[in-house]
């Protein structure tokens, strides 16, 4: 659909959600997005003299980016409403505000959810946030602060009661929630977005994780994308946690372990600016908001950097499906996620 196309039905749908028979909508403003869905941001004037501003998110046609947690499960845009509404029911965390979701791919060529917009910084990743933008010029404080309120914002997420709010379904029936299920579903994604081409650090990995799992755990909701660049900030604090496409019912240990692979990546010469908390520090700042020890993560970040360098095949796939990409490049093997991955190994050796 073109944009007068999409202007047009995206009207009429607000205007029966937010009551209003005149309602307008702006121009779209398109945003650099990930690859589990388009957005545009718009401005709407409601009841006459009343603008807001407003926040489409709608899923691409290709296949989803994560694994199915549960038969179904496969519109991650539906995944990411319905976990929204979970969080914003029990108040465990601040999201944004949602307006409505619609399934029916008639209306806009494929399912969306529209939620209002929330004003503030984002990380970046590409350059990394630690080498340019408002981290690197804020105050060494700011910056400690800022990694603080993010593992704070963490923890209490991880306070929500998942069978009270009603996320259930992210769990398979007839499957146990946990590191061991959430491995089985890794392994198989791998396998399957791998077909006939070898990678033997995911391999080693892999086996690793099996002869490592752990004998213990509490079960509870994951996020699955927890990182700086996942939450919008105002002045150092959390202002809203964004992506919840990747959750999962399983240990909360499992979105420390992102955490804290994540922030690997974002450092890749080993150094940190003033104020920049340490990854062991990141660790007791998380295990003092959440009054729980966690003890070692090395399983954790394992699993995650498992994860990360499974899902950049599965985006390079992607892209090769597109025409984006030679049939015969080596991005899918050689990657930031596969080298954090062979770094965590170097370090356990």
């Amino acid at each position: 659909m073109d944009d007068d196309a999409t202007r047009a039905a995206l009207e009429a749908w607000l205007r029966g959600r937010l009551g209003d028979d005149h309602l307008t909508v702006g121009e779209f403003g398109r945003p650099k997005s990930g690859f589990s869905a388009e957005t545009l941001i718009f401005d709407a004037r409601v009841h006459g003299d009343r603008t807001e501003r407003l926040v489409l998110r709608k899923e691409v046609p290709d296949p989803a980016v994560y694994p199915q947690q549960a038969p179904g499960l496969d519109v991650e845009i539906d995944i990411q409403y319905r976990v929204m509404h979970s969080i914003t029911s029990q108040r465990s965390a601040p999201v944004a505000s949602l307006v409505g979701y619609e399934g029916d791919p008639v209306v806009l060529g494929a399912p969306f959810f529209v939620m209002r917009f929330v004003a503030g910084e984002v990380p970046t990743e590409s350059p990394p946030y630690t080498e340019s933008g408002f981290f690197v010029d804020a105050a060494p404080e700011n910056r400690r602060r800022m990694i603080d309120n993010g593992l704070r914002a963490l923890a209490t997420l991880h306070t929500m009661d998942w069978r009270k709010a009603g996320l259930d379904w992210l769990v398979a029936p007839g499957t146990t929630p946990g590191t061991a299920a959430q491995l089985a579903l890794w392994q198989a994604y791998a396998h399957r977005e791998l077909g006939d081409r070898d990678h033997p650090l995911l391999e080693k990995a892999f086996a690793w994780l099996h002869e490592h799992l752990p004998a213990q755990e509490t079960i509870g909701f994951s996020w699955g994308d927890p990182r700086p660049g996942n939450i919008i900030w105002d002045d150092f604090d959390v202002a809203c946690l964004t992506d919840f496409e990747a959750a999962s019912i399983t240990t909360p240990d499992h979105d420390l372990g992102w955490w804290l692979m994540f922030d690997r990546t974002m450092h890749p010469d080993g150094s940190r600016l003033p104020g920049d908390p340490t990854r062991d520090e990141q660790r007791a700042m998380y295990e003092e908001h959440a009054r729980r020890r966690v003890g070692d993560t090395t399983f954790h970040e394992v699993f995650a950097a498992t994860r990360y360098s499974a899902i950049v095949v599965r985006v390079m796939n992607r892209l090769e499906e597109r025409g984006q990409l030679p049939s015969d490049h080596m991005i899918w093997r050689d990657n930031p996620a596969s080298v954090c991955l062979a770094e965590l190994f170097d370090e356990l050796a």
